[in-house]
């Protein structure tokens, strides 16, 4: 596909731009597949599939075509393009395709609806697993379309991993609120191994994988030092050029297969958990009653909790009135001068949230509009409080430290919180969260 003569008159951002729907009536995308190895034995557990346009035009590479269809405004289509030829091909395929095939996600467009040719793609029966990519960026970008995505992939017996783990702390900090089947650690973590930052993040990613039967997989792995590093650093899984470029997948037609490397079974109820908040706190852990200098001071104890846990933490909150929130715009401020990511959803607040803290504006119908909610979640704190009032003039509460609560809780806070800042910004019908299909 090369430019016609009007676009060479164009600048290379327009001419590349005015490509874009050409590629999607032609369906011009041509997906190569690297190779992804179980670092004990170089044998192949998977491939990732990475996009690339015609050959030789203007956005054969992937930075060119995806930053020429935002340009254009038709990112959405394009990115779904590219991931229904990469199943496509890989169908195609057939014995040579391995168990996975990892598959990235544009963050932008993941609460845009799946258009029907992607979804009679993914819905046709198929030899292997997806495994979908995604960056932090996309939880803190779109968190409620990014969790129903999650729990999608997860009905149709796929998997999630997170990409580019290292490159920013938000990324560490929502690995247990997304909890992929695999942890991507970047490729400049093997580049620099020794450095604080590296430690901590690659033993923080492992106690990951040990809580709940992950993968950790190093990128860019380009010599036997780097694959050496790689698993000093505790990865299992790997790719980069020591074992394959990119390429058809009939490159890797006489690659051994590590046929017996599983990820974790599908959790289809994991990121979008039905009920509130205190309904499933109470459920797991008998509640309490408390006056409100009880509550106050148990609040106090998630802030001083919020404010140490450091540059991993996410704190969450929900609360039904005003009054609460006002008080809560000083803690709000001191957490979000540490922590990864501070979001909080309730009534209109009579004063502005400060700009580092993600606020979002809430009705006041339903069972959750009553209850306040504080959650911190880092990597070594999980903590949450629930309350709802009661028909005695106090309240029912529950403080809870466990773990997977916590993030379940967490999960639902976000979900509010990303699904209230759409209705903000989008006062249409929704029709984005209204995906039926049970794939990938």
């Amino acid at each position: 596909m090369s430019p016609t003569t009007r676009d060479a008159d164009r600048s290379p951002c327009d001419a590349a731009a005015a490509l874009i729907p050409r590629v999607l009536a032609e369906r011009a995308v041509f997906p190569l597949y690297q190779p992804l190895v179980d670092l004990a034995t170089r044998s192949m557990v998977g491939v990732e599939a990475l996009a690339r346009g015609p050959a030789g035009s203007l956005v054969e590479y992937p930075d060119v075509l995806f930053g020429a269809a935002d340009r254009a405004g038709l990112l959405p289509l394009l990115d779904q393009l590219c991931f229904g030829r990469a199943v496509e091909l890989a169908r195609a395929a057939g014995d040579v395709t391995p168990p996975l095939v990892f598959i990235n996600a544009e963050p932008a467009v993941l609460d845009n609806a799946m258009t029907p040719e992607l979804v009679a793609e993914i819905s046709a029966e198929r030899s292997f697993r997806i495994v979908m990519e995604l960056t932090e960026r996309a939880l803190a970008a779109a968190p409620a379309g990014l969790l129903h995505i999650a729990g999608v992939v997860h009905q149709g017996g796929g998997a999630l991993a997170l990409d580019d783990v290292g490159a920013d702390p938000l990324s560490m900090a929502f690995l247990p609120l997304l909890e992929p089947e695999v942890v991507k650690l970047d490729m400049h973590l093997l580049r620099d191994p020794y450095a604080p930052y590296t430690i901590e993040t690659t033993a923080m990613a492992g106690a990951y994988a040990d809580r709940t039967g992950a993968v950790v997989l190093a990128e860019g792995i380009e010599t036997e030092a780097d694959l050496e590093i790689a698993q000093a650093l505790g990865a299992r899984w790997g790719q980069g050029w020591l074992f394959a470029k990119p390429g058809p997948l009939s490159a890797v037609a006489d690659w051994p297969v590590h046929h017996s490397a599983r990820l974790r079974p599908s959790r289809p109820d994991l990121h979008e958990p039905a009920g509130t908040p205190f309904s499933i706190a109470a459920a797991r852990h008998h509640s309490r009653t408390g006056d409100q200098p009880m509550l106050d001071g148990l609040t106090d104890y998630l802030w001083r909790q919020a404010t140490g846990t450091g540059s991993y933490a996410v704190v969450l909150g929900a609360y039904p009135d005003p009054a609460t929130g006002r008080t809560w715009l000083s803690p709000l401020a001191s957490a979000a001068e540490s922590a990864a990511f501070v979001g909080v959803v309730g009534p209109a607040l009579p004063g502005d949230a400060p700009p580092s803290v993600r606020h979002a504006t809430t009705s006041s119908d339903g069972p959750e509009s009553a209850e306040t909610v504080l959650a911190v979640i880092g990597p070594h704190c999980a903590v949450a409080l629930c309350v709802r009032p009661n028909a005695g003039g106090q309240a029912d509460f529950v403080l809870t430290h466990d773990p997977d609560l916590v993030h379940a809780i967490g999960r639902m806070l976000l979900r509010r919180l990303g699904t209230a800042a759409e209705r903000q910004t989008s006062p249409a019908t929704d029709q984005r969260v209204g995906r039926t299909v049970t794939a990938p």
